[in-house]
């Protein structure tokens, strides 16, 4: 019988996948960070033997892009690299199928059609060369894993661009947003439903990428989002938005290995809709 481990069960996504798999009765394992320190290989060690999880779900990550980059730059690495290393190693120990949460930015964006999963990785920022170092540590220690890529993920139970979108409109008649950087909106529900669907179909392991489908820049999604606001939405070039953090110009991710598993995507649109009746009602 399977027992179910989620890291970062408080979290955007492991909020979303706690909730689905209640939905679903399925039970699961959901320490918090006192209960289960990531960063800690002998705490993570002496919880996988206590409790012999078989599948874990590595929701846990640090995500703040731009304080990645100096202020935090080694607690970016301690959870998203080091940490990741610890559960790949815990998890091969006990023999459980680990599922990791990866990015879109171990890509550096100069690539113009869509990154395959097997496309050469070159990331920019911190973050992305720690997202990737903790593949890389999936991938050296675990036989039995699935990495599952997503991009501009927004969602019911974390801070995301949508929830800002939303909260500066209240507040402004105008906005700039960056119109020449393009990707792919994924809403977490579409996310969890995609790894409760691994977690059932048990496909073969490797690398995935997640993201609802079509694509668009930051300035369609936010004129999507506000299209029934009144406020003007200005598009701008990223050299007028400077930030810390390098963000990929183009990271758009095939979504073909995905759906051939026969699991559907909806589109951006569709999802961001379905998000915004949820959360209006």
């Amino acid at each position: 019988m399977n027992k179910i481990l989620i890291t970062g069960a408080k979290g955007q996504l492991g909020t979303e996948l706690r909730k689905l798999f209640d939905t679903e009765e399925i039970s699961y394992l959901s320490p918090d960070s006192a209960t289960l320190d990531i960063t800690n290989e002998l705490a993570v060690n002496a919880y996988f033997l206590a409790h012999q999880p078989t599948v874990v779900f590595h929701c846990a990550a640090y995500t703040a892009v731009d304080r990645a980059e100096e202020e935090d730059k080694a607690l970016n690495w301690e959870v998203n690299a080091n940490g990741t290393g610890n559960l790949a190693k815990a998890s091969r120990n006990v023999d459980a199928t680990l599922v990791y949460i990866s990015t879109d930015y171990v890509f550096d964006g100069e690539n113009l059609d869509e990154y395959q999963v097997d496309a050469e990785v070159n990331p920019r920022n911190e973050y992305g060369r720690a997202k990737l170092a903790g593949e890389q540590a999936v991938q050296n220690y675990c036989s039995k894993y699935y990495i599952v890529r997503t991009s501009w993920v927004f969602g019911e139970y974390g801070e995301n661009f949508v929830y800002t979108m939303l909260r500066l409109a209240e507040t402004h008649k105008k906005l700039t947003v960056v119109a020449d950087q393009l990707g792919r909106p994924t809403w977490s529900r579409t996310l969890a439903e995609f790894l409760l669907h691994l977690y059932i179909a048990n496909p073969d392991y490797g690398i995935y990428h997640l993201s609802n489908e079509g694509n668009c820049s930051w300035y369609e999604f936010a004129a999507e989002i506000l299209k029934d606001k009144n406020i003007e939405i200005l598009p701008v070039n990223s050299k007028e938005y400077p930030q810390k953090a390098y963000r990929p110009r183009h990271s758009v991710m095939s979504l073909k290995k995905t759906q051939s598993l026969g699991f559907e995507i909806p589109s951006w649109k569709e999802a961001l809709n379905d998000f915004l009746i949820k959360i209006n009602n």
